[in-house]
């Protein structure tokens, strides 16, 4: 019998403590067995290349769940062809692992623009959405048949962003951080 595995991915730059928090959700909804934290080189929807290096925050997401249990971190991206679309690496997992039942994890506002995704039918086709509620969000773009394979997720967002973080830089208090984070940060002088 295989495993119910969340798949949450991103940038990461840097992981703070609003992603602790989603993935605790993700957890305690009772629908998971373990979430694959997968840090994306580069990801093909944003813009600006990751302010930090790929190693710094790969070791910034070790800190900041390494007293998480079902938890796992992955640099499988890295091994994929590029851009890093979600879909290849669906295909991937499932492929090396069958027996288990995939889920992608996002928070419930990144379902309005789930539609614009690299072959967002196929995803569909695969695995069933999961998204961490936002209490007052409505769905008015989002298209039915990305609501039609969605699970919500109860969930209180934490207000942090990673591109406040990197303004306000390493010399800020960073108390939205975990500390092990933000000491890596002041450590190897990033953002």
């Amino acid at each position: 019998m295989g495993k119910r595995v969340g798949i949450f991915g991103g940038s990461f730059d840097p992981v703070h403590n609003g992603h602790i928090h989603i993935v605790k959700s993700f957890l305690s909804s009772g629908l998971l067995d373990e979430i694959l934290v997968l840090l994306t080189p580069d990801p093909p929807h944003k813009d600006l290349h990751a302010q930090a290096e790929f190693e710094d925050r790969f070791n910034m997401l070790k800190l900041a769940f390494s007293g998480l249990d079902n938890v796992r971190i992955s640099d499988l991206e890295t091994r994929l062809p590029k851009p890093s679309y979600t879909l290849q690496t669906v295909e991937y997992l499932q492929q090396k692992n069958p027996e288990n039942t995939w889920y992608l994890c996002m928070g419930e506002d990144s379902l309005a623009t789930f539609h614009t995704w690299h072959r967002y039918r196929d995803i569909l086709n695969k695995v069933t959405l999961l998204a961490a509620e936002r209490p007052g969000f409505s769905h008015p773009e989002t298209a039915p048949e990305v609501l039609e394979k969605t699970i919500i997720v109860k969930h209180t967002p934490v207000k942090i962003s990673s591109s406040d973080i990197r303004l306000k830089g390493r010399n800020d208090s960073l108390p939205s951080l975990p500390e092990p984070v933000a000491a890596y940060i002041r450590q190897h002088q990033l953002y």
